[in-house]
Protein backbone atom coordinates (compact mmCIF):
# COMPACT_ATOMS: atom_id res chain seq x y z
CA UNK A 1 0.00 0.00 0.00
CA UNK A 2 2.69 2.38 0.92
CA UNK A 3 4.64 1.65 -2.28
CA UNK A 4 1.58 2.11 -4.48
CA UNK A 5 0.59 5.39 -2.88
CA UNK A 6 3.96 6.98 -3.16
CA UNK A 7 3.92 7.55 -6.97
CA UNK A 8 0.32 8.75 -6.80
CA UNK A 9 1.15 11.23 -4.16
CA UNK A 10 4.14 12.31 -6.09
CA UNK A 11 2.10 12.83 -9.28
CA UNK A 12 -0.73 14.79 -7.67
CA UNK A 13 1.37 16.83 -5.31
CA UNK A 14 3.71 19.55 -6.31
CA UNK A 15 6.92 18.21 -7.65
CA UNK A 16 9.95 19.85 -6.19
CA UNK A 17 13.57 19.61 -6.96
CA UNK A 18 14.73 15.94 -7.04
CA UNK A 19 17.95 15.40 -5.19
CA UNK A 20 19.92 12.25 -4.59
CA UNK A 21 18.73 12.01 -0.99
CA UNK A 22 15.13 12.40 -2.01
CA UNK A 23 15.42 9.81 -4.75
CA UNK A 24 16.91 7.36 -2.29
CA UNK A 25 13.99 7.76 0.14
CA UNK A 26 11.43 7.09 -2.59
CA UNK A 27 12.19 3.43 -2.71
CA UNK A 28 14.07 0.90 -4.73
CA UNK A 29 12.27 1.81 -7.95
CA UNK A 30 13.49 5.31 -7.58
CA UNK A 31 9.92 6.64 -7.14
CA UNK A 32 10.52 8.99 -10.05
CA UNK A 33 7.47 10.68 -11.45
CA UNK A 34 6.28 9.84 -14.98
CA UNK A 35 7.81 11.46 -18.02
CA UNK A 36 4.83 13.59 -19.07
CA UNK A 37 4.45 15.54 -15.82
CA UNK A 38 8.12 16.24 -16.00
CA UNK A 39 7.70 17.69 -19.49
CA UNK A 40 5.11 20.14 -18.22
CA UNK A 41 7.22 21.04 -15.26
CA UNK A 42 10.29 21.57 -17.42
CA UNK A 43 8.27 23.75 -19.81
CA UNK A 44 7.26 25.97 -16.90
CA UNK A 45 10.83 26.13 -15.79
CA UNK A 46 11.89 27.24 -19.27
CA UNK A 47 9.65 30.29 -18.96
CA UNK A 48 11.12 31.20 -15.57
CA UNK A 49 14.47 32.90 -15.18
CA UNK A 50 17.38 30.52 -15.22
CA UNK A 51 18.81 29.48 -11.89
CA UNK A 52 22.05 27.90 -11.02
CA UNK A 53 22.03 24.13 -11.43
CA UNK A 54 24.67 21.63 -10.60
CA UNK A 55 25.92 19.03 -13.01
CA UNK A 56 24.17 16.35 -10.96
CA UNK A 57 20.62 17.48 -11.84
CA UNK A 58 18.05 15.15 -13.30
CA UNK A 59 19.00 13.92 -16.77
CA UNK A 60 15.40 13.72 -17.91
CA UNK A 61 15.29 17.46 -18.20
CA UNK A 62 18.21 17.50 -20.55
CA UNK A 63 16.63 14.79 -22.68
CA UNK A 64 13.20 16.36 -23.05
CA UNK A 65 14.20 20.01 -23.51
CA UNK A 66 15.89 19.56 -26.90
CA UNK A 67 12.78 17.79 -28.22
CA UNK A 68 10.57 20.74 -27.25
CA UNK A 69 12.97 23.29 -28.73
CA UNK A 70 13.09 21.38 -32.01
CA UNK A 71 9.32 21.50 -32.31
CA UNK A 72 9.29 25.27 -31.68
CA UNK A 73 11.84 25.80 -34.41
CA UNK A 74 9.83 23.83 -36.95
CA UNK A 75 6.72 25.88 -36.19
CA UNK A 76 8.17 29.43 -36.19
CA UNK A 77 10.95 29.02 -38.69
CA UNK A 78 10.81 31.48 -41.60
CA UNK A 79 11.63 29.40 -44.66
CA UNK A 80 11.34 32.17 -47.21
CA UNK A 81 14.83 33.45 -46.51
CA UNK A 82 16.49 30.04 -46.68
CA UNK A 83 18.44 29.17 -49.79
CA UNK A 84 18.41 25.79 -51.42
CA UNK A 85 21.24 23.64 -50.12
CA UNK A 86 22.18 20.98 -52.61
CA UNK A 87 24.33 19.23 -50.03
CA UNK A 88 21.21 18.27 -48.01
CA UNK A 89 20.05 15.97 -50.82
CA UNK A 90 21.79 12.67 -50.86
CA UNK A 91 22.65 11.85 -54.44
CA UNK A 92 25.28 9.43 -55.64
CA UNK A 93 28.40 11.15 -56.74
CA UNK A 94 28.03 9.71 -60.25
CA UNK A 95 24.70 11.41 -60.85
CA UNK A 96 25.59 14.77 -59.29
CA UNK A 97 27.48 15.99 -62.37
CA UNK A 98 24.65 15.03 -64.75
CA UNK A 99 21.98 16.68 -62.59
CA UNK A 100 23.99 19.87 -62.30
CA UNK A 101 24.41 20.02 -66.11
CA UNK A 102 20.67 19.55 -66.66
CA UNK A 103 19.83 22.24 -64.15
CA UNK A 104 22.23 24.67 -65.82
CA UNK A 105 20.82 23.90 -69.30
CA UNK A 106 17.27 24.53 -68.14
CA UNK A 107 18.28 27.79 -66.47
CA UNK A 108 20.10 29.02 -69.59
CA UNK A 109 17.18 28.16 -71.89
CA UNK A 110 14.71 29.86 -69.58
CA UNK A 111 16.84 33.01 -69.40
CA UNK A 112 17.12 33.10 -73.19
CA UNK A 113 13.35 32.83 -73.62
CA UNK A 114 12.74 35.57 -71.04
CA UNK A 115 15.33 37.87 -72.61
CA UNK A 116 13.91 37.42 -76.10
CA UNK A 117 10.38 38.10 -74.92
CA UNK A 118 11.47 41.18 -72.98
CA UNK A 119 13.35 42.56 -75.99
CA UNK A 120 10.64 41.71 -78.47
CA UNK A 121 7.74 43.35 -76.64
CA UNK A 122 9.16 46.93 -76.55
CA UNK A 123 10.25 46.66 -80.19
CA UNK A 124 6.80 45.51 -81.27
CA UNK A 125 5.13 48.25 -79.24
CA UNK A 126 7.56 50.85 -80.55
CA UNK A 127 6.97 49.75 -84.14
CA UNK A 128 3.21 49.89 -83.72
CA UNK A 129 3.39 53.33 -82.06
CA UNK A 130 5.62 54.65 -84.85
CA UNK A 131 3.22 53.38 -87.51
CA UNK A 132 0.25 55.00 -85.76
CA UNK A 133 2.04 58.35 -85.33
CA UNK A 134 3.23 58.30 -88.94
CA UNK A 135 -0.28 57.64 -90.22
CA UNK A 136 -1.74 60.40 -88.05
CA UNK A 137 0.91 62.97 -88.99
CA UNK A 138 0.56 62.13 -92.69
CA UNK A 139 -3.19 62.51 -92.49
CA UNK A 140 -2.88 65.84 -90.64
CA UNK A 141 -0.36 67.19 -93.16
CA UNK A 142 -2.63 66.24 -96.05
CA UNK A 143 -5.54 68.04 -94.43
CA UNK A 144 -3.40 71.11 -93.71
CA UNK A 145 -2.09 71.26 -97.28
CA UNK A 146 -5.57 70.93 -98.76
CA UNK A 147 -6.80 73.67 -96.43
CA UNK A 148 -3.91 75.96 -97.36
CA UNK A 149 -4.52 75.39 -101.07
CA UNK A 150 -8.15 76.35 -100.62
CA UNK A 151 -7.10 79.56 -98.87
CA UNK A 152 -4.60 80.31 -101.63
CA UNK A 153 -7.23 79.94 -104.32
CA UNK A 154 -9.64 82.13 -102.35
CA UNK A 155 -7.03 84.85 -101.93
CA UNK A 156 -6.07 84.58 -105.56
CA UNK A 157 -9.61 85.08 -106.85
CA UNK A 158 -10.51 87.75 -104.26
CA UNK A 159 -7.63 89.98 -105.38
CA UNK A 160 -6.60 91.12 -101.88
CA UNK A 161 -3.53 93.35 -101.93
CA UNK A 162 -0.43 91.54 -103.08
CA UNK A 163 -1.91 88.08 -102.60
CA UNK A 164 -3.29 88.11 -106.15
CA UNK A 165 0.22 88.70 -107.48
CA UNK A 166 1.80 86.12 -105.27
CA UNK A 167 -0.80 83.39 -105.87
CA UNK A 168 -0.07 80.00 -104.47
CA UNK A 169 3.57 80.89 -103.78
CA UNK A 170 2.61 83.21 -100.87
CA UNK A 171 2.80 80.44 -98.28
CA UNK A 172 5.29 77.63 -98.59
CA UNK A 173 5.01 75.02 -95.88
CA UNK A 174 8.08 75.10 -93.64
CA UNK A 175 7.35 71.54 -92.57
CA UNK A 176 9.06 70.20 -95.70
CA UNK A 177 12.78 69.84 -95.25
CA UNK A 178 15.01 71.56 -97.75
CA UNK A 179 17.85 69.78 -99.52
CA UNK A 180 19.77 73.00 -100.06
CA UNK A 181 22.91 72.97 -97.93
CA UNK A 182 23.04 76.79 -97.83
CA UNK A 183 19.85 76.93 -95.74
CA UNK A 184 20.63 77.11 -92.01
CA UNK A 185 18.36 75.33 -89.57
CA UNK A 186 17.45 78.11 -87.14
CA UNK A 187 15.50 75.77 -84.82
CA UNK A 188 18.28 73.28 -84.12
CA UNK A 189 20.07 75.57 -81.63
CA UNK A 190 17.12 75.79 -79.28
CA UNK A 191 17.32 72.82 -76.91
CA UNK A 192 14.95 74.38 -74.38
CA UNK A 193 11.59 72.54 -74.63
CA UNK A 194 9.76 75.76 -73.73
CA UNK A 195 10.88 77.23 -77.05
CA UNK A 196 8.80 74.55 -78.83
CA UNK A 197 11.28 74.45 -81.71
CA UNK A 198 9.80 71.17 -82.94
CA UNK A 199 6.49 72.89 -83.67
CA UNK A 200 7.80 76.26 -84.87
CA UNK A 201 7.40 75.43 -88.56
CA UNK A 202 3.81 74.27 -88.10
CA UNK A 203 2.93 77.26 -85.92
CA UNK A 204 4.11 79.77 -88.50
CA UNK A 205 2.49 77.84 -91.33
CA UNK A 206 -0.81 78.23 -89.46
CA UNK A 207 -0.12 81.93 -88.96
CA UNK A 208 0.42 82.35 -92.69
CA UNK A 209 -2.97 80.76 -93.34
CA UNK A 210 -4.62 82.77 -90.56
CA UNK A 211 -3.46 86.13 -91.92
CA UNK A 212 -5.54 85.47 -95.03
CA UNK A 213 -8.63 84.80 -92.93
CA UNK A 214 -8.15 87.97 -90.86
CA UNK A 215 -7.99 90.25 -93.88
CA UNK A 216 -10.35 93.18 -93.64
CA UNK A 217 -11.57 95.75 -96.09
CA UNK A 218 -8.70 97.92 -97.25
CA UNK A 219 -11.01 100.82 -98.18
CA UNK A 220 -13.26 100.90 -95.13
CA UNK A 221 -12.71 104.65 -94.82
CA UNK A 222 -14.83 105.06 -97.96
CA UNK A 223 -17.29 102.23 -97.61
CA UNK A 224 -17.97 102.06 -93.83
CA UNK A 225 -16.84 105.22 -92.06
CA UNK A 226 -18.65 108.52 -92.50
CA UNK A 227 -16.96 110.95 -90.09
CA UNK A 228 -13.40 109.83 -89.48
CA UNK A 229 -10.55 110.08 -92.01
CA UNK A 230 -7.14 108.54 -92.62
CA UNK A 231 -5.45 111.45 -90.85
CA UNK A 232 -7.59 110.92 -87.74
CA UNK A 233 -6.64 107.27 -87.64
CA UNK A 234 -2.93 108.17 -87.93
CA UNK A 235 -3.18 110.75 -85.12
CA UNK A 236 -4.91 108.18 -82.87
CA UNK A 237 -2.22 105.53 -83.44
CA UNK A 238 0.58 108.06 -82.98
CA UNK A 239 -0.95 108.99 -79.61
CA UNK A 240 -1.26 105.32 -78.63
CA UNK A 241 2.50 104.96 -79.12
CA UNK A 242 2.98 107.53 -76.36
CA UNK A 243 0.47 105.70 -74.17
CA UNK A 244 2.46 102.47 -74.57
CA UNK A 245 5.63 104.30 -73.59
CA UNK A 246 3.89 105.87 -70.60
CA UNK A 247 2.74 102.55 -69.17
CA UNK A 248 5.71 100.51 -70.39
CA UNK A 249 3.62 98.16 -72.51
CA UNK A 250 5.17 95.60 -74.86
CA UNK A 251 5.31 96.07 -78.61
CA UNK A 252 3.02 93.04 -79.06
CA UNK A 253 0.32 95.00 -77.21
CA UNK A 254 0.74 97.95 -79.58
CA UNK A 255 0.49 95.83 -82.74
CA UNK A 256 -2.56 93.97 -81.45
CA UNK A 257 -4.21 97.28 -80.51
CA UNK A 258 -3.84 98.62 -84.04
CA UNK A 259 -5.13 95.37 -85.53
CA UNK A 260 -8.24 95.44 -83.32
CA UNK A 261 -8.91 99.07 -84.27
CA UNK A 262 -8.77 98.31 -87.99
CA UNK A 263 -10.96 95.22 -87.68
CA UNK A 264 -13.62 97.12 -85.75
CA UNK A 265 -13.53 100.14 -88.06
CA UNK A 266 -13.95 97.88 -91.09
CA UNK A 267 -17.23 96.53 -89.64
CA UNK A 268 -18.78 99.32 -87.54
CA UNK A 269 -19.19 103.02 -88.13
CA UNK A 270 -17.66 105.17 -85.40
CA UNK A 271 -18.12 108.88 -84.77
CA UNK A 272 -15.37 111.40 -84.14
CA UNK A 273 -16.08 111.69 -80.44
CA UNK A 274 -15.86 107.96 -79.86
CA UNK A 275 -12.68 107.33 -81.86
CA UNK A 276 -10.38 107.92 -78.88
CA UNK A 277 -12.65 105.73 -76.75
CA UNK A 278 -12.21 102.98 -79.33
CA UNK A 279 -8.42 103.37 -79.15
CA UNK A 280 -8.06 103.09 -75.37
CA UNK A 281 -10.57 100.24 -75.18
CA UNK A 282 -8.70 98.24 -77.84
CA UNK A 283 -5.48 98.84 -75.90
CA UNK A 284 -7.21 97.68 -72.72
CA UNK A 285 -8.23 94.43 -74.43
CA UNK A 286 -4.77 93.95 -75.97
CA UNK A 287 -3.03 94.54 -72.64
CA UNK A 288 -5.27 91.96 -70.99
CA UNK A 289 -4.28 89.52 -73.72
CA UNK A 290 -0.54 90.22 -73.86
CA UNK A 291 0.58 91.83 -70.61
CA UNK A 292 1.19 90.16 -67.26
CA UNK A 293 -0.06 93.18 -65.30
CA UNK A 294 -2.49 95.13 -67.44
CA UNK A 295 -3.37 98.76 -66.57
CA UNK A 296 -6.72 99.29 -64.89
CA UNK A 297 -9.75 100.83 -66.55
CA UNK A 298 -9.44 103.95 -64.40
CA UNK A 299 -5.91 104.56 -65.71
CA UNK A 300 -7.11 104.59 -69.31
CA UNK A 301 -9.89 106.98 -68.33
CA UNK A 302 -7.38 109.23 -66.59
CA UNK A 303 -5.04 109.37 -69.58
CA UNK A 304 -7.90 110.80 -71.68
CA UNK A 305 -8.29 113.61 -69.11
CA UNK A 306 -11.44 111.89 -67.82
CA UNK A 307 -13.21 112.44 -71.10
CA UNK A 308 -14.75 108.98 -70.80
CA UNK A 309 -16.09 107.22 -67.74
CA UNK A 310 -15.57 103.67 -66.58
CA UNK A 311 -19.04 102.74 -67.80
CA UNK A 312 -18.22 104.07 -71.30
CA UNK A 313 -15.06 101.97 -71.53
CA UNK A 314 -16.78 98.79 -70.36
CA UNK A 315 -19.65 99.32 -72.78
CA UNK A 316 -17.23 99.80 -75.68
CA UNK A 317 -15.29 96.71 -74.60
CA UNK A 318 -18.50 94.69 -74.75
CA UNK A 319 -19.20 95.96 -78.29
CA UNK A 320 -15.69 95.24 -79.55
CA UNK A 321 -15.63 91.69 -78.17
CA UNK A 322 -19.07 91.10 -79.65
CA UNK A 323 -17.86 92.12 -83.10
CA UNK A 324 -14.68 90.02 -82.76
CA UNK A 325 -16.59 87.04 -81.30
CA UNK A 326 -13.87 86.96 -78.60
CA UNK A 327 -11.25 85.87 -81.16
CA UNK A 328 -8.12 87.82 -80.27
CA UNK A 329 -5.35 85.63 -81.75
CA UNK A 330 -4.69 88.00 -84.64
CA UNK A 331 -1.49 87.38 -86.67
CA UNK A 332 0.35 90.69 -86.40
CA UNK A 333 3.58 91.96 -87.91
CA UNK A 334 5.46 91.39 -84.66
CA UNK A 335 4.79 87.64 -84.68
CA UNK A 336 6.37 87.23 -88.12
CA UNK A 337 9.13 89.73 -87.44
CA UNK A 338 10.40 87.73 -84.49
CA UNK A 339 11.00 84.63 -86.62
CA UNK A 340 12.35 86.49 -89.63
CA UNK A 341 14.92 88.26 -87.45
CA UNK A 342 15.99 84.89 -86.09
CA UNK A 343 16.62 83.75 -89.66
CA UNK A 344 18.53 86.96 -90.40
CA UNK A 345 20.76 86.51 -87.34
CA UNK A 346 21.72 83.00 -88.44
CA UNK A 347 24.26 84.44 -90.87
CA UNK A 348 25.94 86.52 -88.12
CA UNK A 349 28.48 85.24 -85.65
CA UNK A 350 26.91 87.39 -82.91
CA UNK A 351 23.34 88.77 -82.76
CA UNK A 352 23.16 92.30 -84.17
CA UNK A 353 21.04 94.33 -81.76
CA UNK A 354 20.91 97.28 -84.16
CA UNK A 355 19.36 95.08 -86.83
CA UNK A 356 16.56 94.10 -84.47
CA UNK A 357 15.83 97.68 -83.37
CA UNK A 358 15.94 99.03 -86.92
CA UNK A 359 13.59 96.36 -88.26
CA UNK A 360 11.14 97.06 -85.42
CA UNK A 361 11.35 100.79 -86.13
CA UNK A 362 10.57 100.35 -89.81
CA UNK A 363 7.71 97.98 -89.03
CA UNK A 364 6.13 100.40 -86.54
CA UNK A 365 6.27 103.24 -89.06
CA UNK A 366 3.80 101.33 -91.21
CA UNK A 367 1.16 101.27 -88.46
CA UNK A 368 0.26 104.93 -88.90
CA UNK A 369 -0.05 104.63 -92.68
CA UNK A 370 -3.52 103.67 -93.86
CA UNK A 371 -2.26 103.04 -97.41
CA UNK A 372 -0.09 100.12 -96.25
CA UNK A 373 -3.04 98.08 -94.97
CA UNK A 374 -3.21 96.36 -98.34
CA UNK A 375 0.00 94.44 -97.59
CA UNK A 376 0.02 91.26 -95.55
CA UNK A 377 1.73 91.39 -92.13
CA UNK A 378 4.27 88.75 -93.17
CA UNK A 379 5.18 90.76 -96.26
CA UNK A 380 5.77 93.92 -94.23
CA UNK A 381 7.87 91.99 -91.70
CA UNK A 382 10.06 90.48 -94.43
CA UNK A 383 10.47 93.89 -96.11
CA UNK A 384 11.47 95.50 -92.81
CA UNK A 385 14.21 92.91 -92.33
CA UNK A 386 15.40 93.40 -95.91
CA UNK A 387 15.61 97.20 -95.61
CA UNK A 388 17.22 97.03 -92.16
CA UNK A 389 19.99 94.76 -93.43
CA UNK A 390 20.52 97.00 -96.44
CA UNK A 391 20.72 100.12 -94.26
CA UNK A 392 23.37 98.60 -92.00
CA UNK A 393 25.45 96.93 -94.71
CA UNK A 394 25.23 98.03 -98.34
CA UNK A 395 28.16 95.96 -99.56
CA UNK A 396 26.36 92.64 -99.23
CA UNK A 397 23.14 91.30 -100.65
CA UNK A 398 20.61 91.48 -97.77
CA UNK A 399 18.65 88.43 -98.94
CA UNK A 400 19.91 84.86 -98.83
CA UNK A 401 18.61 81.32 -99.13
CA UNK A 402 17.83 81.03 -95.41
CA UNK A 403 15.65 84.15 -95.38
CA UNK A 404 13.94 83.11 -98.59
CA UNK A 405 13.16 79.71 -97.11
CA UNK A 406 11.74 80.89 -93.78
CA UNK A 407 9.89 83.94 -95.12
CA UNK A 408 8.75 82.17 -98.32
CA UNK A 409 9.36 85.44 -100.19
CA UNK A 410 11.82 86.05 -102.97
CA UNK A 411 13.69 89.33 -103.15
CA UNK A 412 11.79 90.39 -106.27
CA UNK A 413 8.47 90.00 -104.45
CA UNK A 414 9.53 92.51 -101.79
CA UNK A 415 10.27 95.36 -104.19
CA UNK A 416 7.04 97.37 -103.78
CA UNK A 417 6.92 97.05 -100.02
CA UNK A 418 10.62 97.79 -99.47
CA UNK A 419 10.42 100.96 -101.57
CA UNK A 420 7.37 102.10 -99.59
CA UNK A 421 9.23 101.53 -96.33
CA UNK A 422 12.23 103.45 -97.63
CA UNK A 423 9.99 106.44 -98.40
CA UNK A 424 8.75 106.38 -94.80
CA UNK A 425 12.33 106.13 -93.55
CA UNK A 426 13.43 109.18 -95.53
CA UNK A 427 10.32 111.28 -94.82
CA UNK A 428 11.29 113.51 -91.90
CA UNK A 429 8.52 116.06 -92.51
CA UNK A 430 5.70 113.86 -91.24
CA UNK A 431 3.70 115.45 -88.37
CA UNK A 432 3.44 112.01 -86.72
CA UNK A 433 6.73 111.90 -84.86
CA UNK A 434 6.03 109.70 -81.78
CA UNK A 435 7.64 106.60 -83.30
CA UNK A 436 10.68 108.56 -84.50
CA UNK A 437 11.18 110.16 -81.10
CA UNK A 438 10.88 106.74 -79.47
CA UNK A 439 13.62 105.14 -81.57
CA UNK A 440 15.93 108.13 -81.30
CA UNK A 441 16.57 107.19 -77.69
CA UNK A 442 19.89 105.66 -76.74
CA UNK A 443 18.27 102.46 -75.42
CA UNK A 444 17.23 101.74 -79.00
CA UNK A 445 20.72 102.61 -80.35
CA UNK A 446 19.24 105.72 -82.05
CA UNK A 447 18.29 103.68 -85.10
CA UNK A 448 15.80 106.35 -86.22
CA UNK A 449 18.77 108.48 -87.32
CA UNK A 450 20.18 105.76 -89.60
CA UNK A 451 19.53 106.29 -93.31
CA UNK A 452 20.80 104.28 -96.26
CA UNK A 453 23.10 106.32 -98.45
CA UNK A 454 22.26 104.36 -101.59
CA UNK A 455 18.93 103.26 -103.04
CA UNK A 456 18.03 99.61 -102.76
CA UNK A 457 19.91 98.46 -105.86
CA UNK A 458 19.37 94.67 -105.62
CA UNK A 459 15.64 95.19 -106.25
CA UNK A 460 16.02 97.52 -109.23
Amino acid sequence: MDKENVPTANIQGPIGRVTRARAKTMGPLGGLPPLHPMVKQDHKRALQPTTKRTLSDDKSVTLVAPIVQAKRRTVFRDITNNHFDASSIKVPSENKVQINKRVKRCAVKKNERVTQSVRAEPEIQKTKATEIITKQSTHELCEANSKLNADFNLAKHSGFGSSSQKGESIIISEVEASNDESIIDIDSKHKDPQMCSLYAAEVYANLRAAELKWTHSIDYMKTVQLEITQEMRGILIDWLVEVCEEYGLASETFYLTVALIDIYLSKKCVGKRRLQLLGITCMLIASKYEEICAPRVEEFCLITDSTYTRADVLEMEHQILDVLSFQLSVPTIKKFLRRFLLAAHSSYKAPAIELEFLANYLAELTQTEYSLLKFLPSLIAASAVYLAKWTLDQDEDPWNATLEHYTSYKASELKVTVLALQDLQLNNTSPLHAIRQKYKQQKYKSVATLISQKPVTPLS
